[in-house]
C-alpha cells in the first residue's frame, strides 16, 4: 500500500474541496494515485465539478434568514474566492437561496446539504452550476438553524456586508412580550456583530475559561507583590470584569440611553410591553474565522500532518 503523505491529502483537498478524511480514504483505495482518488472522490459526490474545486476559497458572505414568524433562523457562511464575487448579484442569490433551502430543509450538516434534493437534483449540482456560471471556487462552509420557544422569539443582523452575522433568541412569558420584543432583539445582534462576546452569559462560561482566569489574575497580583489573603478578596472582582467584557447580558449595551448591560435593558424593554424575556441563545458568525491562508480550518491542517 502506498504511504499516503499529509501533503498528499492537503493537495488533494485542494483540488476537490473534499473533507480531509474523505480525501485520506480516497487516496488509500487509489493506492496513493491522485487522478483515481479524485474519481473516486466524484463518483461518491464529494469532489467539485471540475479544476475551479482547486482554488481556495477563502473570501466569502456570513448570511442571515429569518421567518417570517421571528420563529426560526438560519445562519450560514459560504466561501468564494475573491470579495468581487462575495458581492457579485448572482453569488449573493445562491448564498440567500441556499441560506433559505437550508431553513426549509434542516440538513444535519454539509454532506446532508449535498446529497439532498433541490430542484429535484442533488443540491450538489445546484453548486457547480453556479460555480460554472460565476467561475469560482465556491464552499459551503458552515451554517447553524435555531428555533424559538412557544412563547419566545429571535432576530438577527449581518454586518458589514456579510462579513458579520448574529442572532439572539429570548423566551418570553407570552406572546404580546415576543412581539413587543423582537425589533429589539435586532439591536441586540447589531452590538452583538460589533463588540463580539464570546459567550452568551455567565453560566455559559467553560469551567475551565474561568479557571484560566483566575490562574492568570493570580499570577499578575503576586507579580505585583500582593499577599495572599488580599489576592482571594480580589480575584472575584476580576472574574466579574471578565464576565462583564465577554458577556453578552453583562455588557453595557451600546445602544442605551442611559448605563446599563444588555439584559437590564431587554428586561426593562419586556416590563414596558407588560412581560418578562430573557436571551436563551447566541450565534454569531465572523466571515473567514478559524481559516488558514489555505483556505482550511487549523484542525484540518492538524488532521492532514497527522494523515
Amino acid at each position: 500500500m502506498a504511504n499516503i503523505t499529509a501533503k498528499m491529502v492537503k493537495d488533494l483537498r485542494e483540488k476537490t474541496s473534499a473533507g480531509m478524511m474523505d480525501c485520506k480514504k480516497a487516496l488509500v483505495e487509489a493506492n496513493g494515485d491522485e487522478e483515481k482518488a479524485v474519481e473516486l472522490l466524484r463518483k461518491n459526490g464529494l469532489a467539485n465539478a471540475d479544476k475551479k474545486g482547486s482554488r481556495n476559497a477563502a473570501e466569502g458572505v456570513v448570511n442571515v434568514e429569518i421567518s417570517d414568524d421571528y420563529k426560526t433562523a438560519t445562519i450560514s457562511e459560504i466561501n468564494c474566492e475573491t470579495d468581487f464575487v462575495a458581492k457579485n448579484s448572482d453569488f449573493q442569490k445562491f448564498v440567500t437561496q441556499t441560506t433559505e433551502h437550508i431553513q426549509k430543509t434542516e440538513p444535519v450538516d454539509v454532506d446532508a446539504l449535498l446529497n439532498g434534493e433541490f430542484k429535484g437534483a442533488k443540491f450538489e449540482e445546484e453548486l457547480k452550476t453556479t460555480i460554472s456560471k460565476i467561475g469560482e471556487n465556491i464552499v459551503v462552509r458552515r451554517f447553524t438553524t435555531i428555533k424559538a420557544d412557544k412563547n419566545g422569539v429571535l432576530n438577527g443582523y449581518v454586518h458589514m456586508g456579510g462579513k458579520v452575522g448574529v442572532v439572539v433568541a429570548a423566551a418570553c412569558d407570552k406572546p404580546e412580550t415576543a412581539d413587543a420584543i423582537k425589533d429589539v432583539l435586532k439591536d441586540i445582534a447589531m452590538h452583538a456583530a460589533a463588540m463580539n462576546p464570546k459567550y452568551l452569559n455567565p453560566e455559559a462560561i467553560p469551567a475551565e475559561d474561568i479557571k484560566k482566569e483566575v490562574e492568570i489574575a493570580k499570577a499578575q497580583l503576586e507579580k505585583e507583590g500582593k499577599p495572599a489573603k488580599v489576592i482571594d478578596h480580589i480575584i472575584p472582582g476580576k472574574i466579574a470584569k471578565f464576565e462583564k467584557d465577554n458577556c453578552l447580558t453583562k455588557q453595557e449595551y451600546v445602544k442605551a440611553e442611559k448605563k446599563e448591560n444588555v439584559e437590564t435593558f431587554l428586561n426593562n424593554m419586556a416590563k414596558k410591553a407588560g412581560g418578562e424575556a430573557k436571551l436563551v441563545e447566541y450565534i454569531r458568525y465572523e466571515m473567514g474565522e478559524g481559516l488558514t491562508k489555505n483556505g482550511c480550518t487549523l484542525a484540518e491542517e492538524v488532521a492532514a500532518s497527522l494523515a
